[in-house]
């Protein structure tokens, strides 16, 4: 979604809510050692001007010490603010995933969704720490500048208060309206590098062995190239920015000090005034110079602000039932079904009727609509007609942990995780021994193998479980899924990266150890139908 600038950092804002005391602390802070920081000079100025040596000499140092006090303690209470909120942000964006998962989430781009989760949170550090802050602090000291400036004569006040308007508003909301096309596209290119490297890490393997090393290195640096394009023009239009700051703030203070010194040849203000006035404005673009300089940057931590609200806002294809009826399995029926991703028609008036016990085969070509029909039967989707029970109940009725509680599903590809592979079987059942998990790999006929292996259990797969075949993967989702010993076994393929003795193993513990309960087994090979007790033939989304 393309919001604006304002409207990305509104919805930034609400977040500080909860730590609306820490930022008020921050910005008092900063308004103080700001204050100190311009007093100095204006001291030494009267010290000049007005003979008042020995006190002024005695204030200095003080004034000195609570400015790096003062500076010390606003940067501090920023960052905690920051990196406070930055934990919130992330708790959200991953709380969002997991309802937008799975039906949101296969299309997405992996890398791309990594380059939101790690750098575009990271980057709305800027954000919380050295844009709130500033904006707030170069209001308050430019508010109470004018005035103080405006006592010594309305003139030089008006000129303060155009430099400050001109230095903080102006310049910075110019920069960031040219800038913005620059940040919006450094960051899209950013996440489009990213997932072309993560892409290119998967298949390292296959570019070794068909000799596309160079094309993919080529194809990685055309992506570098187009994103340094971006980022030099994003830098070049800070530059200018910089450049404009440098030369209004000149500007100004000539303008001041031609103004100050007229007044005091009219004799309307005093010369040690008028020489006071100088020095305020020059020492006080400080805060006003921060926001000039937010103009470019902040435009490519907004467009990673809307980036990371795009997720936030996605809306789920399914949301989670928490106020319908929890269950306890006793069959489930599919009455004339129909279901299309988008425009394509997967199911079609599809039926079958699943027993409280007992094992249905379900075999067909790829794309037949098999998996598809344990999706739903999980509610990852909802069917567009028909009628999809479990127990009795309409499935969208069913509370989803209590539906997900009677399920077990294994896929076609078992996703393992980068830890031990007894940690790995232990997130289907939290609370089992490592007895029970012995037990499962038993029955998965993985066990052997595990208890070879060095460390056994606690062996780590490594990213993805690469350090582990297909086949090995694939006993091991078995074995999750005789771990979180449902009564509805949902079995996707789970044979396929399997030889024939290894498939013959895991079929002979399914028939024994699922007697009572009810297991559907998809599968487009025949040898995996023989131990069902009914077959169901699919062509084209139907019962054929």
């Amino acid at each position: 979604m393309n919001r604006n600038g304002f409207e990305v950092m509104k919805r930034l804002l609400k977040l500080v809510k909860p730590l609306t005391g820490t930022m008020i602390l921050a910005v008092t802070m900063g308004v103080l050692g700001h204050l100190c920081a311009i007093a100095i000079p204006v001291l030494g100025g009267l010290a000049i001007t007005g003979g008042a040596i020995k006190p002024i000499c005695i204030v200095l140092p003080i004034v000195a010490v609570l400015r790096g006090v003062f500076h010390l303690l606003e940067q501090n209470r920023n960052h905690y603010l920051a990196f406070k909120l930055l934990a919130l942000i992330r708790d959200k964006v991953f709380g969002a995933l997991r309802k937008l998962a799975p039906a949101k989430l296969e299309s997405r781009d992996k890398g791309d969704l990594i380059a939101v989760l790690t750098a575009d949170i990271e980057l709305l550090e800027v954000f919380y720490a050295h844009t709130i802050s500033p904006i707030f602090i170069a209001f308050i000291v430019s508010v109470i500048m004018t005035i103080t400036i405006g006592n010594i004569h309305p003139i030089l006040g008006f000129i303060a208060l155009m430099a400050y308007m001109t230095i903080g508003i102006f310049v910075p909301l110019t920069a960031a309206k040219k800038s913005k096309a620059y940040g919006e596209g450094f960051r899209k290119e950013f996440g489009n590098l990213d997932a072309f490297v993560l892409d290119s890490l998967r298949g390292v393997k296959e570019s070794i062995q068909y000799g596309t090393g160079q094309i993919r290195l080529k194809a990685m640096n055309d992506y570098s190239d187009s994103l340094s394009v971006k980022e030099r023009k994003l830098k070049g239009a800070g530059g200018t920015s910089a450049a404009v700051t440098g030369g209004g703030i000149l500007l100004f203070d000539v303008i001041m000090l031609l103004g100050a010194v007229l007044l005091s040849k009219k004799g309307l203000i005093a010369s040690n005034d008028a020489v006071v006035a100088v020095i305020m404005l020059m020492s006080s673009f400080g805060p006003v110079t921060a926001l000039a300089n937010l103009g470019t940057g902040i435009q490519n931590t907004l467009a990673a602000g809307n980036r990371v609200l795009d997720i936030l806002d996605e809306t789920p294809v399914i949301v989670e039932k928490t106020d319908g009826k929890d269950i306890v399995y006793s069959g489930a029926e599919a009455e004339n079904i129909n279901f299309a991703y988008e425009e394509e028609k997967i199911l079609k008036d599809f039926s079958v009727s699943i027993p409280k016990s007992g094992i249905i085969g379900i075999i067909g070509k790829s794309g037949s609509g098999k998996s598809t029909f344990l999706k739903l039967l999980m509610r990852f989707w909802d069917v567009d007609s028909g009628r999809l029970e479990i127990s009795n109940q309409q499935i969208k009725e069913i509370n989803t942990s209590s539906l997900r509680a009677a399920e077990s599903f294994v896929t076609q590809e078992t996703v393992l995780f980068h830890d031990s592979i007894e940690r790995n079987l232990l997130f289907a059942n939290p609370n089992a021994t490592h007895e029970q998990v012995v037990e499962a790999c038993k029955k998965a006929s993985i066990h052997e193998f595990i208890e070879s292996l060095p460390d056994g259990y606690n062996t780590n797969v490594g990213e993805l479980g690469e350090t582990l075949s297909g086949g090995e993967r694939q006993r091991l989702g078995v074995a999750r899924a005789f771990l979180h010993d449902a009564p509805l076994m949902l079995l996707d393929e789970p044979t396929s990266n399997l030889d024939s003795l290894n498939e013959a193993v895991i079929l002979k513990a399914l028939k024994e150890f699922c007697k009572d309960k009810a297991v559907v087994l998809v599968s487009h090979r025949k040898s995996t139908m023989c131990i069902t007790d009914r077959t169901i033939s699919v062509e084209n989304g139907r019962v054929s």
